[in-house]
């Protein structure tokens, strides 16, 4: 990814008064590998645009990608001062009895939160995770409801969380398209905590267990997130890897077996990498105008992006992109910071790359009588 310079040189102003846009051809792109996973997705981390994809929205049993969710809550309990990293944590019986994959802490013993978000992230603990889930909602079920506020906040609309842990169970649904939203969510909102996934061992009780993930061996690039593996799902894995600027989300589920799960999501990264670029445009809040504010308290108003434009074409593709403006035709005061005035567009050729609203950046105040007036009278004669 890198700042592209020569395309404001390339921008121009349309007035508009809304039009509808025609059907949107494509841009040719290579042909991604065969992937054998009867659902994946491959998601530029800053564009948002999906590179490959098969069924994405299909739900499917996720095993322990739950816990990315479990450790998102704990992350919120953190960053709002509800928890702290060194609180210790009594273990339940409960917790103490859990199946599966295990940190192996003991009934009744105190264990501090940091140690128990290792035990649950690098040796993907079933017991880790129940009791930091008891220990901040009282029971694994108050926890759960919790996870699914933030899978509705965050957009997950295929998803529905029963447990902290990822033990099947027939109501516990989720899709590779919502678990990249999550992972996306991890990686922006704490940046603090990410590392954690990138550690390859952790060392409880005298045990230590190494990263399931094994691709953190296999490519350097690769700095998270998660595996997940039952009987029913399958063999799932969300990673993340970045070369240079360029960050790519991948999600694998349904293979069969755990060399597969990693082959397949190294096989994606390797074709978004090859064939594809990442390129921010435009910066938060950069004006990109400033057209007539009539009946202003100011003669003109600074108009532009909200947040950062990013786009991701293939690397062939680069030199051909152009940004066209559409702006409204008049822009009458008063205006508030934020406000749609129109978008920017960004075409290669015939095709839409992406459109984006084009707002406000500060408020455009009313003039006084007089000014208003001469306006109203002008703009009669427009």
């Amino acid at each position: 990814m890198r700042r592209f310079l020569p395309l404001l040189l390339l921008l121009t102003l349309t007035l508009t008064g809304g039009q509808a846009l025609a059907e949107r051809p494509s841009v040719p792109t290579p042909a991604p590998p065969s992937i054998n996973a009867p659902s994946y997705i491959l998601v530029d981390y800053h564009s948002g645009h999906v590179l490959s994809d098969r069924e994405p929205d299909m739900q499917r049993e996720p095993a322990s990608l739950v816990k990315l969710m479990t450790a998102y809550v704990v992350f919120n309990e953190l960053r709002d001062g509800h928890l702290d990293l060194d609180e210790e944590v009594t273990i339940s019986e409960r917790a103490w009895r859990m199946g599966g994959s295990r940190m192996f802490v003991e009934v009744g013993k105190q264990v501090e939160v940091e140690d128990l978000l290792r035990g649950m992230i690098i040796q993907s603990g079933n017991d880790a995770s129940v009791a930091l889930a008891e220990h901040i909602a009282g029971n694994e079920e108050t926890f759960a409801q919790l996870m699914n506020q933030e899978a509705e906040r965050l957009g997950m609309t295929d998803t529905n969380f029963v447990n902290a842990t990822g033990w099947p169970d027939p109501e516990q649904q989720t899709s590779a398209r919502d678990i990249a939203t999550l992972a996306k969510a991890m990686i922006r909102d704490f940046p603090e905590f990410y590392q954690y996934y990138s550690q390859r061992e952790f060392s409880y009780a005298g045990i230590t267990q190494r990263n399931r993930n094994r691709l953190l061996w296999r490519d350097d690039s690769v700095d998270g997130l998660k595996t997940g593996h039952t009987s029913g799902a399958g063999y799932n894995l969300v990673s993340s890897a970045q070369r240079d600027d360029m960050r790519l989300i991948s999600v694998v589920m349904g293979t069969d077996s755990a060399n597969a799960r990693m082959e397949q999501s190294q096989a994606l990264f390797g074709y978004g990498f090859r064939f594809f670029g990442t390129y921010q445009l435009y910066g938060e809040n950069e004006a990109l105008a400033e057209p007539k504010l009539w009946k202003g308290a100011s003669d003109t108003l600074r108009v532009g992006l909200q947040e950062p434009l990013y786009v991701t074409v293939p690397r062939r593709e680069y030199d051909n992109l152009e940004a066209t403006m559409n702006l409204r035709s008049t822009i009458v005061a008063p205006i508030g910071a934020g406000e749609e005035l129109g978008s920017v567009e960004v075409r290669i050729g015939d095709a839409v790359v992406a459109e984006v609203p084009l707002v406000a950046l500060e408020d455009g105040e009313e003039a006084g009588f007089f000014g208003g007036l001469v306006d109203s009278i002008m703009l009669r004669f427009q």
